[in-house]
């Protein structure tokens, strides 16, 4: 990161929330408060920054120059309008659902807003956020954006505010879909007769592997999968199950279409 931070007021400090803290501070931010009711949050970092109950703790003196958002969608209601006092800052929105219009609602019209979709593999620092800038964010806002996503992975851009909505279906909730397919992968070996131990080790290994390979090809992934589909084989007939008109193909079409209309439904 080359971008010297401002001083930081995160909103939320659970998985997400500390994920990203930790990468921020492995790059040197030096000033921060936290604020969350949760008696163990931010206990990690509760020496290096400061971590208060709530907005009313917030020290007098402390002025944000970003302040993220990252509580649950149905805490904001509650949660927003103690935050309008900071409206100089930038605010970055991790938010699901929660449209720039909305936040404005709270936080005010002036309010400079960035959304952002992380995922949770940035707990690893190889998360993927998707952003999209609110109306008065200026080059400058953007750029610190960047360096703070930057620091948990990569970032992408959105012209379109309502392409937040399916991105949180497709990379907010794609570990999910992820973890799932080990998972049912380890009871599959477990029905074939497989020690549950190496099951699992099978499966998680064989998910891993193949998205470090996936990550560091060039390759589309239709081409490593058919490099590992010899003709007439056993990759090819399991394929013809998973890939059938009704199967997994048209599931995850479904599976994404339901999570993007789910998001849409937290904007109201």
């Amino acid at each position: 990161m080359t971008q010297t931070l401002p001083p930081l007021l995160l909103v939320g400090c659970g998985k997400m929330g500390g994920a990203m803290l930790a990468g921020w501070l492995e790059q040197g931010l030096a000033e921060a408060v936290v604020v969350d009711p949760h008696p163990n949050a931010g206990q990690d970092f509760s020496d290096r920054v400061r971590v208060v109950a709530d907005a009313a703790a917030i020290p007098a003196d402390f002025t944000p120059g970003v302040v993220v958002l990252a509580i649950k969608p149905q805490e904001a209601p509650n949660a927003l309008p103690a935050y309008a006092r900071f409206g100089g800052a930038l605010f970055l929105s991790i938010m699901a659902g929660r449209t720039i219009a909305y936040l404005q609602g709270s936080l005010g019209a002036e309010a400079r807003i960035i959304r952002a979709m992380p995922n949770t593999p940035a707990a690893i620092r190889q998360g993927f956020t998707v952003s999209h800038a609110g109306p008065g964010v200026a080059a400058a806002d953007r750029a610190l954006a960047d360096a703070l996503l930057g620091a948990i992975g990569q970032t992408a851009w959105v012209e379109e505010e309502a392409l937040i909505d399916p991105v949180t279906a497709v990379s907010g909730g794609g570990p999910a879909y992820v973890f799932l397919l080990a998972e049912v992968m380890e009871a599959a070996a477990v029905a074939q007769g497989i020690p549950q131990d190496l099951a699992r080790r099978m499966a998680r290994a064989t998910v891993a592997g193949s998205g470090a390979l996936l990550a560091a090809s060039t390759e589309d992934a239709a081409v490593l999968r058919r490099a590992v589909t010899s003709p007439k084989g056993t990759t090819e007939r399991a394929l013809a199950v998973l890939m059938a008109p009704e199967a997994w193909p048209a599931l995850m079409q479904d599976a994404i279409a339901a999570a993007t209309a789910r998001s849409r439904e937290l904007a109201g």
